[in-house]
Parts: C-alpha cells; sequence; structure tokens
C-alpha cells in the first residue's frame, strides 16, 4: 500500500481544491471517486453532435467572491457569460427573475420604474414578518397570483414538496427584481471555463502528489487506507454512518432523471434553458446546450429535467424533519478526529459553485494555519 497523507472521497469541487491545496504543500493526496470520471455533477464532455454538454445539468459559474475568482483563474480561462431564463407561463414567455417585463407581460400592466414596481409589489404581497416555510416567503415578497402562475408547481415538481413544505430559505434565494435587469445572477463575476469544466478539474487535479482511482466505492475498500492524517468526505452524509440514524426515516434526496434528445435544426428554442413552472408538463426545464459559448453543429442537443426520488443524489430536502435528522449525524461527524466532511451533501446544505470552492478554500486554510499554531507552540 503506497503511503498518503490525505485521503479524500469525491472528485467534485470540495475534493478537488482541497487535494490541490493539499498537493502544493507537498502531501501525498489519494482521491478515491465512484463514479467513472473526476468533477462531480460539473462533468462535461463533447457529445456526438460535436457540443458540450454537462451530464449533469447546466453549472453556471458566478462569484463577487475575489478569492474564488482568483483560485479558478489558476487553472482555466474564462469566458463572460451573464446567464438568463425565461419561462413559459400561461402560453406567454417571461423573463425569469420576476422584474418589471415578467409583471408587464402576465398582467398587461404597464410599469416604467423601479417606485412603480415596488408599489405593484407592496400591493399585491401578503406581508408576512417572519415566513415559516417556503410558501410564506412567496407570498411575502410576490403575493398569491405570481405564487401560484410560476412557484408553487415548479417547487412541487423539482422537490415533489409543496412550498408550505419547505423551509422558508430555499425560496427566499429567488430573486424579485425592481428593475428590468433579466439576468439570472447579479455577482460580479460571472463566467464559463473556455474548455469545459472536466477540462477545469482536470487542471487543477494535474499535481504530480495527487493520485485518482476511479470506478472505486471507498466503502468497499476503506479497511485497506490506513495511516493518513486527515479524510475528507464530500458524500452523502448517512451513507458514511452507514444510515445508523435512518433506520426509520431517512435523510432525503432529491435526484435528476435527464432525457436528452438530437434534433436536426439549427436551434430549438431561443435561449439555453426555459422554465416550465406549469402542471402541463412534468418536466421542469429544458436546456439547449448549443447556446453556452455559442457552439457551432448541424444538429443540436436538447436536455428535459426531471426531478426524481430516487437515483444519483443531487440536493438535500431542507425541511425541519430532515434538519432534525441531520442534526444526529452531525453531532457524530464532530466526534471524530481528523474526519472532516465537506460540500453540499456531506453537510447537507444547498452550496452554490462558488461557495463550494470558497468552503475548501476556507477549511483548508484553517487547518493549515490551526496546525502551524499547533507546531509553533510544540516548538
Amino acid at each position: 500500500m503506497k503511503h498518503i497523507n490525505i485521503l479524500i472521497i469525491g472528485a467534485g469541487i470540495s475534493g478537488a481544491v482541497l487535494a490541490e491545496k493539499y498537493a502544493s504543500i507537498g502531501k501525498k493526496v489519494l482521491i478515491i471517486e465512484k463514479r467513472n470520471h473526476i468533477a462531480g455533477n460539473c462533468y462535461d464532455y463533447i457529445d456526438d453532435n460535436g457540443i458540450l454538454v454537462s451530464k449533469y445539468g447546466a453549472h453556471l459559474f458566478h462569484t463577487n467572491e475575489e478569492s474564488v475568482w482568483e483560485y479558478v483563474n489558476q487553472f482555466s480561462e474564462w469566458y463572460p457569460w451573464e446567464h438568463k431564463v425565461i419561462a413559459r407561463v400561461d402560453e406567454k414567455t417571461v423573463p425569469i427573475p420576476v422584474n418589471i417585463t415578467t409583471v408587464n407581460q402576465l398582467f398587461e400592466t404597464k410599469i416604467e420604474s423601479e417606485e412603480e414596481m415596488g408599489n405593484w409589489l407592496e400591493q399585491n404581497r401578503t406581508p408576512i414578518e417572519k415566513p415559516s416555510n417556503g410558501e410564506e416567503a412567496v407570498l411575502n415578497r410576490v403575493g398569491p397570483v405570481l405564487y401560484e402562475k410560476m412557484f408553487k408547481h415548479y417547487t412541487k415538481k423539482q422537490w415533489d414538496k409543496y412550498p408550505a413544505e419547505l423551509d422558508a430559505s430555499v425560496l427566499e434565494r429567488i430573486p424579485v427584481r425592481h428593475n428590468y435587469d433579466d439576468r439570472y445572477f447579479s455577482d460580479k463575476y460571472q463566467a464559463l471555463p473556455k474548455g469545459g469544466y472536466t477540462q477545469l478539474f482536470e487542471n487543477i487535479l494535474s499535481h504530480p502528489n495527487i493520485e485518482i482511482l476511479l470506478e472505486t466505492d471507498y466503502f468497499d475498500v476503506k479497511e485497506e487506507y490506513k495511516g493518513y492524517e486527515k479524510l475528507f468526505y464530500t458524500g452523502p452524509v448517512d451513507r458514511f454512518f452507514d444510515f445508523k440514524h435512518s433506520m426509520t426515516e431517512k435523510l432525503e434526496y432529491r435526484s435528476i432523471n435527464f432525457v436528452s434528445e438530437t434534433f436536426d435544426a439549427a436551434l430549438f428554442q431561443e435561449n439555453s434553458v426555459v422554465n416550465y413552472p406549469g402542471t402541463e408538463v412534468d418536466f421542469t426545464r429544458i436546456i439547449e446546450y448549443k447556446h453556452f459559448g455559442n457552439q457551432v453543429s448541424d444538429k443540436t442537443t436538447v436536455v428535459r429535467e426531471f426531478t426524481v426520488d430516487e437515483g444519483e443524489p443531487y440536493y438535500p430536502v431542507p425541511n425541519p424533519r430532515n434538519q432534525e435528522i441531520y442534526a444526529k449525524y452531525k453531532a457524530e461527524a464532530e466526534k471524530l478526529i481528523d474526519v472532516h466532511f465537506v460540500g453540499r451533501l456531506a453537510n447537507y446544505k444547498y452550496f452554490n459553485m462558488d461557495q463550494a470552492f470558497k468552503n475548501a478554500l476556507d477549511l483548508f486554510d484553517t487547518l493549515e494555519n490551526k496546525n502551524k499554531v499547533n507546531y509553533k507552540t510544540a516548538g
């Protein structure tokens, strides 16, 4: 068995960043990855139509964090991409997030200013001082009509729960604009890696101190790896503890079924992402990857997304019941020495991409600064 200092389970954002940081200070790192590729859910590839597509749904990088932007720029060139989303609502096509144009098109109003938009929202919202769930969070911001048209059924399709069954934080993340800004994000930096995300991860993981073991389930081989300084785990937290607190009530995760189609056409739809908030279809959105980077091909690749209960876990389901179960696992995790739980699944918490990068960078800095202090004390 090779000597390793750092054992990392999972080759997604968290695992890759920690591997690179530890390799850069001379540590021997082994990553064990269950899938047959690196890059986690960011994995992309060139399909049969010559189009760069993402296997696990579109990933849009955006951040206000200077440290994160500086970090990712070490490993790829990036091109600006201000992501925009449209939705089919009442046989109309409207921009998301909700903005002046959305309201004018749906309700045939003639709002022209931020003040008028603010007044419209104030007149239509249902004031709730401290929203206790997702439904109250949306009603408090936009009122019952927009809630019904754009949020209620989309949330049910995405989470298999109505907004009232989810924490307020899930729906509070969704922006509502008082102007005409139709960008999905408003961060300072919005971009995509020129060579794709898989190439970005290849560059992050190219250090000679990093070894990667693909198509290997850590739980099948964990007895073979002992004597490491630290273990970083990025998978589902309940799996690590053999579901010991989930015998009667399991932690819930949502997965996605991606249904891909090829069309002999220049383009299938007018935008990269089109959402379907209503009940007329059972998928949540259609993604056409050709739009990203203005790719050229005689054909086009379209992917419909259906969120499902079974399959690869993508999203924790934040509600009081799941948080109560997770708290038991968190208490178990905190008892362990030199085992660290990192990322969305291990922390049972939704992270944007930049948050996942920052979380891993911050953890490395915290642990290594603490070690430096301990070395000085010992000396």
